[in-house]
């Protein structure tokens, strides 16, 4: 950490307002530097100007933690069905964090290394097996010195436990987050449960990231808050939620969605949504609030603005975004600046622009977690005849729906 800079636990004992950065797995993916399916991050290492790129982008947004982009860079993610790289995990991760690094001392950013959730876990092995692939990742990390670590993408309690665990040897903070909305987690495990299991095993900031939209995320939050007061525990409290829209997912959040992951565009959240979002979290008592997949740099632009106030500082990048849309002042169009107003944006109801969509979907229910063989991993490619069992699988959900 440079000279200084206050440490995210420092911060947040100081009640400040923590910003998060976005979804580097989608936003890459769309620019074209992450393959959907895999979603594993070997472009540190073969695009580091992509990826530099876009710490910079969330850190002229308002973003004060720059967060490594070690997201599925464990080996036997990158080797998972099929996947032939020639590139280590090792290799990975240490790019990862030296561009997190360069961006962040760009500004008053933190550097956070993070591990998620890997096939392994799925597959059934060992909590020493699991808990290696843990340790491997943190060895990079420790030696790049990352200011703290985020275990996070989590869908069993049980696997963030063993990954707190392990990422606490490093003497580091470390923060938990687990993609599980108010029902709680894979395996049923509610909220306040996990939180509490979570700061137990070590953790000193917990919450959730992905799966769910922010108002769900929020909601998720405030069990696992209310989880701990009760346990008489004390924590700090994160959310990192998706940019779309999710009111009809199940248990399983946007991946059950049949828009995932290439037809999710008109459930994008606007940047006055993120104002909404911004302000319910920190009247929840979050205070490091950002983003995951889906979020782009306005967004979270859109959150620094929302707090500024309470953070004393605007971020750098509103230097060419008016507030509330009073940029648009300055159109040609007479009733275009005629909407330069908060009042116009925040009671707009955008329209879709999709008259035979449906505004809902059915989320394919198939109902397998950890433990079920449909989830056992393995680093052949996947067979022919695994595609036809998973489609006989899907239409026979699909029937039942």
């Amino acid at each position: 950490m440079a000279p200084g800079k206050k440490g995210i636990i420092e911060r947040l004992n100081a009640g400040e307002v923590v910003i998060g950065d976005g979804g580097f797995v989608f936003a890459l993916e769309k620019r074209g530097y992450v393959k959907a399916g895999p979603w594993t991050p070997e472009a540190t290492v073969t695009h580091p100007e992509a990826v530099r790129q876009l710490h910079r982008e969330f850190l002229r947004a308002g973003s004060n933690v720059m967060q490594a982009f070690t997201f599925y860079a464990s080996d036997d993610k990158l080797e998972n069905r099929g996947q032939t790289l020639s590139i280590t995990g090792v290799q990975v991760n240490e790019a990862a964090c030296d561009l997190a690094r360069e961006v962040a001392n760009e500004g008053d950013a933190l550097v956070a290394g993070g591990v998620c959730a890997d096939p392994s876990y799925l597959s059934c092995k060992s909590e020493t097996e699991v808990k290696g692939i843990f340790k491997k990742q943190l060895e990079v990390f420790a030696k790049k010195n990352v200011d703290f670590l985020i275990a996070e993408y989590f869908e069993h309690v049980e696997e963030a436990e063993w990954a707190v665990q392990v990422l606490k040897t490093s003497g580091k903070p470390v923060a938990a987050s687990l993609c599980i909305g108010p029902e709680g987690d894979m395996h049923g495990v509610s909220p306040g449960e996990c939180a509490v299991r979570l700061v137990k095993a070590g953790a000193q900031i917990v919450g959730v990231n992905c799966h769910f939209d922010p108002m769900t995320c929020v909601k998720a939050v405030k069990l696992m808050k209310e989880g701990v007061e009760k346990a008489g525990l004390k924590a700090h409290y994160m959310v990192q939620p998706l940019a779309f829209h999710t009111p009809d997912c199940n248990c399983q959040g946007f991946i059950d969605l049949p828009e995932f992951p290439f037809g999710l565009e008109p459930r994008i959240l606007t940047r006055w949504d993120m104002h909404k979002y911004a302000r319910e979290a920190y009247k929840a008592g979050i205070k490091f609030i950002g983003g995951c997949c889906g979020y782009e740099p306005y967004h979270i632009r859109a959150v620094a603005e929302e707090l500024a106030l309470e953070r004393g500082v605007m971020p750098p990048g509103s230097d060419k975004h008016g507030m509330w849309g009073a940029g648009l002042e300055m159109h040609t169009k007479p009733w275009v600046r005629a909407r330069a107003r908060r009042d116009y944006w925040e009671h707009l109801l955008p329209a879709s622009g999709r008259p035979l969509c449906a505004s809902l979907s059915t989320p394919e229910s198939w109902g397998v977690t950890k433990g079920h063989t449909d989830l056992l991993q393995h680093k052949e490619a996947t067979s022919t005849q695994e595609m036809k069992h998973v489609l006989e699988k899907q239409k026979k959900a699909k029937s039942s729906a």
